[in-house]
C-alpha cells in the first residue's frame, strides 16, 4: 500500500514540527483516538471526596464509554461499566447521587449490589439459563492517586500504574494533602467547537503566557518554568510575591493569601501545573487544586470539564484567596478558548505549512510524540484516502 511521506522534521530539527493539520479535522482519526487513546489510557473521573459515604456514585463518560463510581458498605470505592447486563441501559442516570441499598437499572430494574453483583431480576423464570453469578456489572481498571479517581477502560492486562506515571512529581504532589480535600465548587463542563488536540496544544505550553496571560504573567513572572517529564507528564512551575503586581486580582491575591503552613516554603508562594498523557491536568495554587480535562465530544467539538478542591479552611482570608485563584484562572481559561479556536483555523488555511516548534514548547512536542506512538498513520503528512485510514494505521504499527 502506497503511504504519503512521513513527516521527518523532528529527526532534522527537534525545534520545529508538529502532527499534520488533517489529523485534526478527520472523523475517520476520531474514532481511532476513542479506541488507542481514551480508551486505553487513564482519565480522571472524580475524586473520593465526591462520594464520601456508603452508596455515594458518580458517573464518567468519555469516548463512548460509560463509568460509574460507587463506595460499597465497606468503604471501598469501585468502578464499574455504567451498562446493564440485560439490554446495555445505563444503570444509574446521573452525574451524582446515592443507591441506598442497590443499584437499580432505569429500564427493567434488574438490581446490582454495592459492589457490582446481580442482586435480583424481575420475572427470573424467564430467564432459565441466567447465572448470576456470571452477570455482574462489569469492572472498570481503578486507581486512586492522591484522593483522584482514575479509570482506564481498556488495559489487555499491561500498562503501566497512574504511580507510576506520575513518580517523578509524587513527592511534590504528596505536599499538598490532595487526598483529604473536599469540593470547593460545583463540577463544570463547557463545550467548543474546536478539535480536542488544539486545546491540549495550547494547554502544554508556556511560550504564550507573557503575551497571552496577562494575569499568570503578573503572577509569576519571569520566575515560570516548562518540564517535559517522562511517561508523558509536563509540569510548571512559578513563584510570586516579592514584587509589585499590577492587575488588581493578583495584587490583593497575592496580599490576602494566609500561610499555608504544611507546605514547605519553596511552595507556599508558587503556581504549579501538573498534565499527564492525555488531558489530565492539575492547576494548583497553595489554597487549591483544580483539575480538568479536555475530552473529545466529536471530532470539531471538545468538552472542558473540572472541579476545583480544597482542604477544610473557614478562614476568611483563605475564601477571599480562593476565589481571587479562581477569577485568574478563569481569565486563563478564556483567553486560552480564543488562542485554540484561531490555532485550529488557521490549520484549515491553504497558506498553513506545518507547526515550527521552539524548545520551550517541549510539552507540545512530547504529546504530539505520544499521539504518533498510539497512532502511526499520524506521522503522514497528507491524509490516506477516505475509508483506509484505520487500515493504513494497522499496517504500520504493524511494521513499525
Amino acid at each position: 500500500m502506497e503511504h504519503a511521506k512521513a513527516l521527518d522534521v523532528f529527526a532534522e530539527d527537534p525545534n520545529v514540527g508538529g502532527l499534520a493539520a488533517w489529523t485534526y479535522d478527520n472523523d475517520e482519526i476520531m474514532e481511532l483516538e476513542k479506541e488507542m487513546v481514551f480508551r486505553r489510557n487513564w482519565v480522571i473521573a472524580g475524586h473520593v471526596s465526591e462520594i464520601p459515604n456508603a452508596g455515594d456514585f458518580l458517573t464518567f463518560d468519555v469516548a463512548d464509554e460509560r463509568a460509574l463510581i460507587i463506595r460499597g458498605k465497606d468503604g471501598e470505592v469501585r468502578a464499574f461499566h455504567n451498562l446493564c447486563r440485560h439490554r446495555g441501559s445505563r444503570v444509574v442516570d446521573s452525574d451524582y447521587g446515592t443507591c441506598k441499598h442497590a443499584i437499580v437499572c432505569p429500564f427493567h430494574g434488574w438490581s446490582y449490589d454495592l459492589t457490582g453483583g446481580l442482586r435480583g431480576v424481575p420475572m427470573p423464570h424467564t430467564f432459565p439459563g441466567l447465572d448470576k453469578r456470571e452477570m455482574g456489572l462489569k469492572p472498570v481498571d481503578m486507581e486512586i492517586w492522591h484522593g483522584f479517581i482514575y479509570v482506564r477502560f481498556k488495559s489487555d492486562g499491561d500498562g503501566m500504574s497512574v504511580a507510576e506515571i506520575m513518580a517523578d512529581v509524587e513527592d511534590e504532589a504528596a505536599m499538598y494533602r490532595m487526598e483529604e480535600m473536599v469540593p470547593l465548587s460545583d463540577r463544570y463542563r463547557t463545550e467548543y467547537d474546536i478539535n480536542w488536540k488544539a486545546t491540549v496544544d495550547v494547554d502544554n505550553e508556556g511560550y504564550h503566557v507573557p503575551i497571552a496571560h496577562p494575569s499568570l504573567d503578573d503572577l509569576y513572572g519571569e520566575t515560570y518554568r516548562d518540564e517535559s517529564l517522562d511517561c508523558g507528564v509536563t509540569r510548571s512551575y512559578g513563584t510570586f510575591g516579592g514584587k509589585q503586581h499590577k492587575l488588581w486580582s493578583v495584587r490583593n491575591y497575592t496580599e490576602i493569601l494566609p500561610e499555608v503552613e504544611h507546605l514547605p516554603e519553596s511552595h507556599r508562594k508558587a503556581w504549579l501545573y501538573l498534565g499527564c498523557f492525555p488531558t489530565n491536568n492539575f492547576t494548583i495554587y497553595p489554597d487549591s487544586v483544580s483539575f480538568y480535562q479536555f475530552l473529545p465530544v466529536s471530532t470539531r467539538r471538545v468538552a472542558l470539564v473540572g472541579r476545583t478542591f480544597g482542604l477544610p479552611d473557614d478562614r476568611r482570608e483563605m475564601k477571599l484567596a480562593r476565589y481571587l485563584a479562581n477569577r485568574i484562572d478563569k481569565f486563563t481559561v478564556e483567553e486560552d478558548i480564543q488562542l485554540t479556536k484561531w490555532s485550529w483555523e488557521g490549520m484549515r488555511s491553504s497558506a498553513y505549512d506545518d507547526f515550527f516548534l521552539s524548545s520551550t514548547e517541549a510539552g507540545v512536542r512530547a504529546f504530539h510524540d505520544q499521539m504518533r506512538q498510539a497512532l502511526p498513520v499520524m506521522t503522514l503528512n497528507e491524509a490516506p484516502e477516505p475509508g483506509t485510514v484505520a487500515a493504513v494505521n494497522a499496517e504500520m504499527a504493524e511494521s513499525a
